[in-house]
């Protein structure tokens, strides 16, 4: 579904609030319907406006969770034999490792290779792996 398409059905609700609140007003004589119309399209106009601003937020994001944490480094909270947990950008996970590499040790810098709910599968990082920075000399 596209972002747009999104955002316009998350403003309906408010769009029928709005046409029932003027239609009130309107019929109890509070405002003229020419009035009553003029805010209805500023209420549209509104949210037209607002949606470059707010397009992001409306924008399907496709790896959430533990899905976004493909690829990336942590450490090795204690031994990983095959499971155990591990620390990625200051969280603590639970991973398991591949039981045919062995255990790895506490504090060996691992690489996520995938996810599954809460749990992280994990493979040492390898020395003779290029590094993703590398240092200039």
């Amino acid at each position: 579904m596209p972002t747009w398409f999104r955002y316009l059905l998350f403003q309906v609700p408010g769009w029928i609030l709005a046409a029932i609140v003027l239609s009130g007003l309107y019929h109890s004589k509070l405002i003229q319907g020419w009035l009553a119309l003029l805010f209805f399209l500023a209420w549209l106009v509104k949210d037209l406006i607002l949606y470059p601003l707010t397009r992001t937020a409306y924008e399907k994001k496709h790896n959430e969770g533990s899905q976004a944490l493909i690829g990336q480094r942590g450490i090795s909270e204690g031994d990983l034999s095959p499971e155990g947990y591990v620390r990625v950008r200051g969280e603590l996970w639970r991973a398991v490792a591949d039981p045919s590499r062995g255990t790895i040790a506490s504090g060996t810098q691992v690489e996520i290779i995938a996810a599954e709910g809460m749990t992280v599968f994990v493979r040492p990082v390898e020395e003779n792996h290029s590094p993703r920075h590398p240092e200039r000399a």
